[in-house]
This record gives C-alpha cells, structure tokens and sequence, in this order.
C-alpha cells in the first residue's frame, strides 16, 4: 500500500493531494524501486520540457536554468521570462500541479493572468500527463532565488484583466491541421508540432491584438526582424525542402537547403535537437502530410532586368563569392551553400535583405560542424548596390524574380 501511494504521488508529480503540498522530490526517501520510477517520470518530464523550448524564454543567455529574464519582444511591449525554478519566493515552488496545468491550459497563473507571449495558446491542447511530467522536472531542478523582471508594458496593456477578455475570445481547443494525414505518425506529429513545439506560434500570422490568424496556420509570421517563414507542405516544397532534409534540419540544424539562424538556432538548439528520431519523423510527417508533395527542382529565373543582375554580379563577386563561392556552393563549416537556399527561394526577400544588411553570428552544429559569423553590408553598397545584389542572388540561386527596390531595401534598415 505504502508503494502504491508513492507512485500516486509521483504520477501526479508533488500536486496537491487531499489538500497537502507534496514535499520536493527526494530520492532519497523513497525504495530502490519507487526511486527507478521517480528517474523516469523525471527524464520523461526532461524530455517533454526540451520538446516544449521551454529554456528559450525561461533561461538567458548568462543565467541560471529556467530562472527567467530573457526578454520576449511584442508589438505591446517587452515581456520577460519569469522564473519556473522551484524556488517559493520568486519561481513555482509554492505551485501544484494543478495550478501549472490552468497555467498552460488556460493562461491563468496563481495570481494573475498570463500574456500570450506565453504560448498557452498553443499548450492549451497538452494532456494531464505531459502537463504533470513537466511540472515534476521543473520542480527538481535547482531552486534559484532570482527576482523577476518588471515586463516593459504600457497602459492600457499592463492591465492583467484584459486577457480574461482576450481569452474567451480567441482561446480555442482546436489548432487546424496544415497537411492530410490519419497515421499514427501524422498524429503524433500534429500534437508535437501544434501543441508540445509550438510552431504556430512564430509561424502564424497575428492580427491587430496579438491573436493567431488560424485560418493561416503556418503561414508565416513577422513577430521578430527576422520572419518566420510559410512551413506549410507547398511553401516547403516549393523552397526545395525534402523529408530527408527538414528532419536532417531539426535534427542538426543545418541541411542542403540551409542552416537555423535568427530565433529558429534558439529552437533547434534548445529543443528540435533532443528529439527521439521517431518524434522527429512524426514532426516532419505532420508538415509534409501522410502523401508529401515533391521538392521543386531549381531553375534560375529569367531576369526582368539583365542589366541589374549584371551589377548584382559584380558585387557578389567583390563581396559574397570568397565565401560562398562564385557558383554559391558555399564551403563546409565556413558559410552555407546560396544555390537552392531556402531562404533565397522564399518569395519574400525580407530575411535574405536583414541577412545581407545586419550579417549572421557565429553558431555551432552537432557534429563539428559550424557556420562562421557573416557580416552585414549596409555601409559596403548604397540601397541601389544592396537591391542588385539581393536581386542577382535571388535569380541565379533562388529561381525568384528581380523585383527587390532600393527603396526596399531604404525601409528595411
């Protein structure tokens, strides 16, 4: 009897039994056996946690884990990471597990409602289960006395009740589908990518008050400089990405059609990289569909302007080829290849412009591999030269029309 209860209590994972806050976990206190099973509801709990991201926004760069301060940029302000340790003054340790799952069921916490920059939205749709193995981990993680930081929000947002508001709005049970498919692969993929992962998230359009266009699903969103773009099956195609090479990416971060920059490293890295090889096909079988569509081979386009491609060709040859190779082959741990780029393919220049403006970081990949740090070249060419540049790079390695302005290019720095 004294064994089943211990299971009991480590199932529902330190909630509230019959009123009483189940003490931290200690595996010292419990028999070889019920100590196995606290292990595993931990690891298990571990892994959902990583397949959350849940440290992207819950752990900065110089902090502790999971004791927040990373800060979420929004069109109605800046909002921090908050502290999940369990620590009872600043994070969740004075929480239950039912007060975590209405946190990310219903966007509620103890004492206040939650912004969605939050993606309650999106975790609406966990079971009980995977709610609870989460709260277990975070509450055997290392308590961490760090305060949290005052959300940078104006008036009238910075009134908690208004969500209350917002929620029976656009809170829904339901997140459409975005491929067909009735597999058990196709299904495991939906809950991962839709509910546990999030990817509406960045990748879905917002309207006027922050709420998801769900009719757009996956569509592509613009809530950061650089965009999130359509994972939609036919985008995906369309931009040369293959089942072999979308699990390749989430796995390893970098594939033939490029590599994770901008918040989707942040992702990779902290989350799509942990995940078990079935749990990483089922995602990819979610955004292809149970019948994928073929990648579409590359053709360069025919430029609308042979004499502005021609310019575009002098600087990529001054500026990009050492680097990236005249024929844009790229070189291995040094740049990644511009032919049959993905981001070069996206009919929407925007993240090729910030890329070519502002430059990339320097970032690590799992096996050795690495992509060196890009500089910007706004000061190196005016809006004219920049235009010509992106333009030559968009014909000749993307198949996509010369049609980038200077004055686009104006706007976007």
């Amino acid at each position: 009897m004294a064994g089943t209860l211990a299971v009991l209590a480590l199932v529902v994972g330190g909630a509230v039994l019959s009123g009483v806050l189940e003490p931290a976990y200690d595996l010292s206190a419990v028999d070889e056996q019920d100590r196995a099973l606290d292990v595993q509801l931990l690891a298990r709990g571990k892994y959902l946690a990583q397949a959350g991201d849940c440290a992207a926004c819950h752990t900065s760069a110089d902090g502790a884990p999971f004791a927040g301060g990373v800060p979420i940029p929004t069109p109605f302000g800046t909002i921090y990471g908050t502290n999940i340790t369990p620590d009872k003054d600043y994070g969740i340790g004075d929480w239950s597990s039912a007060d975590f799952y209405k946190v990310l069921h219903d966007g509620i916490a103890p004492d206040h409602p939650l912004y969605p920059a939050m993606p309650y939205t999106s975790y609406r749709g966990l079971t009980r289960k995977d709610s609870d193995a989460i709260f277990a981990y975070l509450q055997s993680v290392e308590p961490a006395a760090v305060p949290n930081q005052k959300n940078g929000v104006p008036f009238p947002f910075n009134i908690r009740a208004l969500m209350r508001g917002w929620n029976l709005l656009f809170l829904t049970d339901e997140l459409p589908a975005v491929s067909t498919g009735d597999s058990d692969e196709w299904v495991r993929g939906r809950y991962l990518a839709n509910v546990l992962g999030h990817c509406t998230e960045c990748h879905t359009p917002r309207g006027l008050v922050g709420q998801m266009k769900l009719g757009e699903s996956l569509g592509g969103g613009a809530a950061e400089a650089i965009h999130a773009p359509d994972i939609t099956p036919s985008a995906l195609a369309a931009r040369g990405w293959t089942v072999e090479g979308l699990q390749r990416f989430l796995a390893k971060g970098i594939a033939p059609q490029g590599s994770a920059y901008g918040g989707m490293y942040d992702a990779f890295h902290h989350s799509t990289r942990h995940l078990a090889d079935g749990d990483n096909k089922a995602v990819v079988r979610y955004l292809t569909g149970d019948m994928p569509v073929a990648a579409a081979l590359l053709t360069p386009a025919a430029p609308a302007d042979a004499q502005i491609v021609q310019a575009g060709r002098h600087h990529y040859q001054a500026l990009c080829a050492g680097c990236h190779s005249a024929s844009g082959q790229g070189k291995p741990n040094v740049t990644v290849a511009l032919a049959g780029n993905s981001t070069v393919r996206n009919p929407d220049p925007h993240n090729l412009l910030q890329v070519v403006l502002h430059g990339l970081d320097q970032k690590d990949f799992p096996d050795n591999q690495g992509r060196q740090a890009m500089p910007g070249f706004a000061g190196a060419l005016d809006d004219a030269g920049l235009a010509d540049l992106v333009n030559y790079m968009r014909v000749q390695f993307g198949g996509q029309p010369s049609d980038v302005t200077a004055s686009a290019v104006a706007a976007m720095r």
